[in-house]
This record gives structure tokens, sequence and C-alpha cells, in this order.
């Protein structure tokens, strides 16, 4: 199993062991025993295994401690190949209580862990801490606090030595124990080797006496009481050396990150006549996934994902080959810019021929195990059990599997999930988006996750985003967002065999369309309203307009489908031009579809073929149904060459009488031979006086001939 899968493992946490349990004994006196305890396990990431020995101690259990049994570490030995360790620890009785109870501890108890003082991890700003203040876990917890979830007033944080430490006031008075707690320790004894959890059974025989001193003489134990504590984001460790002179703490002295109100009892001894009055506490970081840490909090990585080769070199550590899927969860920008092979979860993903609802429930198992086997499963799951808290961002080689919509729109996902990044569509169809995976991006666009493409073809990073009101979208450069959103979109129709000679005219056109933007105010154009082209991205005519519109500042787009030669198909292969800067991709069943999503406001036909045909008639249909309001649909090339292409389709149709009441479609054509007559038409049109649409004239030759039809304007009233 990858190393990464160890850190979303919820039962460990990286710089605490499992429970050890004894495995031998021998008594030293009636103060003293020592045992042999064996851990095992252990998580390979417990970075115990990597530090300096001397920065691990045991910790005993806090069930002994808060009887007066100390446990120290003597003598350590790991081993990480088989993830277990041996300790030699001398439990040592403070009190007659705890004397007692010594008898009572027998081979096979668990009586404490193996702790990892990494000081890389030690909290060292109080800022850290303080910003935890008041926020509470998906269960209404809170994070960080002294006396519920308000209590932060009670927790005083301070710089001590270069690290952030935590007083904690104490409650006047000591608590003691009742007569009946010897009658306890035999039960107690033998919980410890059967891992029962005896501390609220424990409870009921510790009595508060608020008015006893808080001072210690030798051979005593001192059990002191502070508020509640809470702790879901850090460990916490008492610092003995901050403690008053004369006190100190048994080795049960760390509080672990699942505390929830029962951090309350500390146990200390030695000798003083001072009352003690708090309790110092430093603090070590968790694995990033747990810190319950927002996104928003997150600068540095804000920072790092505004930088394109940050992103492209995170994805350059991915290990395995492109026939195999990689992901991994990123939450802090240190985390990003250092990431290595051992970061990622790779799977070759074996592809199933799914029975279909005839099969329901072999369907559904098959459907489920083609789930588990995504890379990115592990970390949803995480996210969703609540072994990921940290907002994050999702980085997958592939744009995640439609059948993940489940886990990725569920609520928790959305909460945690603020972003996913990508480097290629589809491992199946390469370079281009299934029908499936534009409405997983439709529906993510919805829940408010944001997808970004890191694509190798433009060496850009990619944005989806959606135009209001339409159900569909493109990935946008970042820069461009608002121009894309806000954008009149023009359209460039035409073949991808040939350039033609228009790309002077159409530079004209669009040139002349950019100086009126400063003199009209029209829904479609005005000062504040940017311009997008959108072509099919392929050579051709298609070719000519990205790169007029890249040189002139305007959007560049296209809708490219997947044209790669098909058996029994006659398509001329047709490679992405440079010229595209936003775009989505479609699959070649779905060219139909494809072509409705083009919602082009100002469309402009060259010379062209089927395809051609096909658009112009698909232009018609959507202004016959209203679909789309009538705007001026520019036709490049000449009357001769569109009348041969159009007017006998449009005579037919008047004469039989099938287009009756729709014979008003002709007077949103316009064939044009220069920019100037292009001009002209939008001056007319986006000015008002442009007599377009149903109480437009019909021509008979199915569009306006612009060396020889008087454009129909609108008479003053």
């Amino acid at each position: 199993m990858p190393a990464i899968e160890y850190y979303l493992d919820p039962a460990h946490f990286d710089l605490v062991t499992p429970d050890g349990k004894i495995i031998s004994m021998q008594r030293i006196d009636d103060k003293t025993l020592e045992a042999i305890v064996f851990i095992e396990n252990i998580s390979p990431v417990f970075v115990g295994f990597q530090i300096d020995p001397q920065l691990i101690f045991f910790n005993v259990k806090s069930t002994l401690a808060q009887v007066g049994v100390d446990g120290i570490g003597m003598e350590y030995k790991l081993d990480q190949k088989s993830r277990s360790a041996e300790v030699r620890v001398q439990l040592r009785a403070i009190g007659e209580l705890a004397k007692e109870m010594l008898k009572y501890i027998a081979v096979g108890a668990e009586i404490g862990k193996l702790f990892a003082a990494d000081d890389r991890r030690r909290v060292r700003d109080p800022e850290y801490l303080s910003r935890m203040f008041g926020r509470a876990d998906r269960w209404g917890r809170p994070l960080l606090s002294l006396g519920g979830l308000h209590g932060s007033d009670d927790l005083i944080l301070d710089k001590i030595d270069g690290r952030t430490v935590a007083y904690l006031s104490l409650q006047v008075g000591r608590v003691t124990y009742s007569k009946e707690m010897l009658g306890f320790l035999p039960t107690l004894g033998k919980a410890l080797v059967s891992n029962i959890k005896t501390r609220n059974m424990m409870r009921l025989h510790q009595e508060w006496h608020p008015h006893l001193p808080r001072n210690i003489t030798d051979e005593e134990l001192l059990l002191v009481r502070t508020l509640p504590l809470h702790i879901r984001t850090v460990f916490a460790r008492v610092v003995d050396n901050l403690l008053a002179d004369g006190y100190k703490h048994t080795s049960a002295s760390i509080l672990q990150p699942d505390t929830k109100a029962s951090g309350d009892i500390y146990e200390l001894f030695g000798g003083s006549k001072r009352e003690l009055s708090d309790i110092p506490l430093e603090f070590y970081t968790l694995e990033p996934y747990r810190e319950h840490v927002f996104f928003s909090d997150r600068d540095q990585l804000q920072s790092a994902l505004e930088n394109d080769d940050a992103l492209f070199n995170a994805f350059a550590t991915a290990p395995g080959t492109l026939q195999e899927r990689a992901a991994t969860f990123v939450v802090k920008g240190n985390q990003l810019l250092n990431l290595t092979a051992e970061d990622w979860i790779v799977r070759e993903t074996r592809s199933f021929d799914f029975p279909g609802t005839t099969h329901i429930e072999r369907q559904a198992q098959l459907v489920e195990r083609y789930i588990e086997q995504q890379p990115t499963y592990p970390f949803l799951k995480s996210i969703n059990d609540g072994a990921i808290t940290s907002q994050g961002i999702l980085m997958t080689r592939y744009f995640p599997s439609p059948l993940l919509k489940r886990m990725l729109l569920g609520d928790m996902t959305q909460r945690f999930l603020k972003g996913i990044y990508f480097q290629y569509p589809s491992l199946s169809g390469d370079g281009f988006f299934s029908s499936e995976d534009r409405a997983l991006l439709h529906d993510l666009e919805k829940f408010a996750i944001p997808v970004f493409w890191v694509d190798d073809s433009t060496k850009k990073i990619l944005r989806y985003a959606e135009k209001g009101g339409r159900d569909t979208g493109m990935f946008v450069p970042l820069s461009q967002l608002d121009t894309f959103h806000k954008a009149t979109s023009i359209g460039i129709y035409g073949s991808n065999l040939m350039r033609g000679d228009f790309e002077i005219e159409l530079r004209e056109l669009l040139e002349g369309l950019l100086k009126m933007r400063e003199t009209v105010n029209h829904p479609l154009l005005g000062k504040d309203k940017p311009l997008a082209l959108i072509t099919g991205g392929g050579p051709g005519a298609m070719e000519v307009g990205n790169k007029v519109a890249t040189e002139l500042g305007i959007l560049s787009c296209a809708n490219i489908v997947d044209f790669r030669p098909k058996q029994g198909g006659v398509v001329n292969e047709q490679n992405q031009n440079p010229f595209v800067q936003a775009k989505m991709t479609y699959r070649l069943d779905k060219l139909v579809e494809r072509q409705a999503e083009f919602y082009l406001d100002l469309p402009i036909f060259l010379v062209g073929g089927i395809g051609t045909d096909f658009e112009f008639s698909l232009e018609e249909v959507r202004r016959k149904v209203g679909a789309q309001s009538p705007t001026p649909i520019i036709l490049f090339g000449g009357s001769d060459y569109w009348k041969k292409k159009v007017t006998s389709r449009f005579q037919l149709n008047l004469e039989s009488g099938t287009i009756k009441g729709s014979e008003w479609l002709s007077n949103g054509f316009f064939a044009i031979q220069s920019a100037a007559e292009g001009i002209e038409v939008y001056r007319q049109f986006l000015t008002g006086n442009l007599l377009i649409g149903k109480e437009g004239p019909i021509y008979p030759n199915g569009f306006v001939d612009m060396a020889h039809d008087k454009l129909a304007l609108k008479q003053p009233t």
C-alpha cells in the first residue's frame, strides 16, 4: 500500500504508535516494576522511524498515571521493517494507591505508547492555534478550547523559546479517591489486559475537594483539574521545565487530538509548599490532512496555485505511465511545492463490460468495484469518513470518472474539496470529454467545486466556466474568466480544408466591431462588453478565425470534436490549431450536441462543405424555434457562391409550403463581399434600425444580397 494511504488511516497518527503490551516483567521492589513492552502494527509513516531516537519517549496510559503509576522509557528498539518496537519501561509507584496497583499489572496489559516529539512539528506561532478558537468540527465539537466551544478566553497563548505555550489555569482544590477505589484496582488491572476503557468508571471514585491546597509532598500524587479541554487540531504535551519549581508531571503528558472535554485532570509529583497555579502545554501539528485548516487560511497554497509552473511541476512527480490513473490530495502550499512519487496513489483500473439494468445487482456490484479502483476513491472516502479534516484540492492525472459523482457531490466533499485539477480529460477518450463528463462538469460548477485543466497542449491552467443561463461551458484561461462570462459570442463556420482569402476582410470586420463598441449601447455590444470568437478549433477557415481573434485581443475559443479517422468514416484529420485559448472537447458521437452548444450571438459563415451546411441549417432552426433571437448572420464570399448553396433550397421550401410562416428567416442572412458591408449590417442592427425577424421582409434568394439588395431599415416614427 502506498505510504500516502497510511496517512488516510483514521486508526493512526504519524506522531504516536498504538498502545503496547507487556510481554515480560520483573518486580524490583514494592514501588518499582520493570517491564518489556512490545508495540506492533505501527504505521509505516510513524515519524519515530526517521528522527533522532532521543526525541522519542514512552507515554504511560493516563488511567495508570491517575492512580499514581508513572512509566519511564529506559531503552527503545524500533524496527521499521516489521513495524514494531520493544521498549524497556520502568513503572514507578507514587503513593500507597499506586503501590497497590502494581500488584495487578500483568503480562498482556496495555500500558502506553510512543510519542515522537519531532521539533519540526512543534507549533511556533500562536496564530496557528488562535484561529481555531470558536470553530467546530463537522459534528459541532470545538476544535480547540478550554471550557466549551467559546472558552478561548480561558486559554492563554504565549511564545516561549520559539514555541507556542498555553497556560491552563487550575481550578481551586484537588482530586482524591474514595476508599472504594482500592476494591476497583483488580478490575482496572484486568481491563488493561482486555483493552477495556475504564476512565469514566474511575471518575466514579474520584472526589473533588475545592478547599484542599494544591501543593505537594514527597511520595504523594497530586491530581489537579482545569476546565474541560477540547483538542481536535494538535497534540499537546505538558512542558515539565515550565512547571513551578518542585513539580513534575507523569509521563502521561500527551493529550491526543481526539480529546473531547476529558483532558481536565493532570497528575503531578515532587515536593513544594507553593501552590501550583497552571499547567503549561506545548503543541505539535498533525498530518496536514487532519489539521482542520480552512482553504482560506492557506495563503501559501493559494499563492502556489496561481503559479502555472508549480502545478505543472507537481503533476510531473506523479509516478506510473499514462495508462495508469494517479491522484493526490493537497492541503498545504509546502506540500504542493514538494510533492514526491510517494504522495500519489496510482491505480491501473480495469475496464468492465457493465451488464446494464437488466442485471441490477451485478450492475451495482461492478460499478462499486470500478469506483473503488479509482485512485481518487481513498481521498473522497476519507473526506466523507472524517479522516481528512482540512480543506484542499484534488489533483488527478485524468478527469474523475462520472461514476464518482455521488461521492464528489456529497455534503462533506463539497465542504472540503476546494478544487479539482487534472491533466487529461479521459484515459479512454484521450483529450475528448464524454457527455457524462460534461454533465459532471456542469454539476460540479453548480455545487461550486471549481475544475482546472492543467493543459499540456496550451501550457496553461484553464478553468471550467459556464455562461449564465446555459448548461454548458468551456475551459478558459484564468485571466480571461471575466471576459468569457461577459462576452458577446462571434462564431466562424467554414471549411477545414482551405484557409481562403478571408483573413484581411475578417480582420477588418472584427476591428470595425471593436471600434463600434465606443459608439453604440446595445446588449450585445458596448464599452464594457468584450468579444469572444468561437470556431471548431481545427485548421483552414477555423484557424484563420482563431488567429485573427488572438491578434486582435479577442478571446479565441473552440468547440473541438474528435475527428480522428473512424472505420467507415470519411473525415479529414483535424489537428487543433495553435491559436485556441479557451476550449471544450467532444467525442464524435456527440457531434450534434456539440454544435448545439455553440450559442453564437453573431455567426459568420465562410466557404465550407457538408459540415458548414449542417451548421447553417442549425442556425436557421435555432432562430425558427426561438432558441436564438434574430441577429445578423454574415455570409462571407459573395452572392454567387451563396445562391448556389442556399437559394434553390429556400425557393423549393417556399414553393412547397414547408416553411410557411418562417419565410422571414431569409432576412437574417447577409451575403457580403467586403468587411465594410458587414460593418454596415452590424451598425444598423446594433443601433436598432435594421428590420430583422418576423417584422422584416422576405428575400427570394433566402438571404440579403448586400451587392444588390437594399437593407430594410425601420422607418422613423
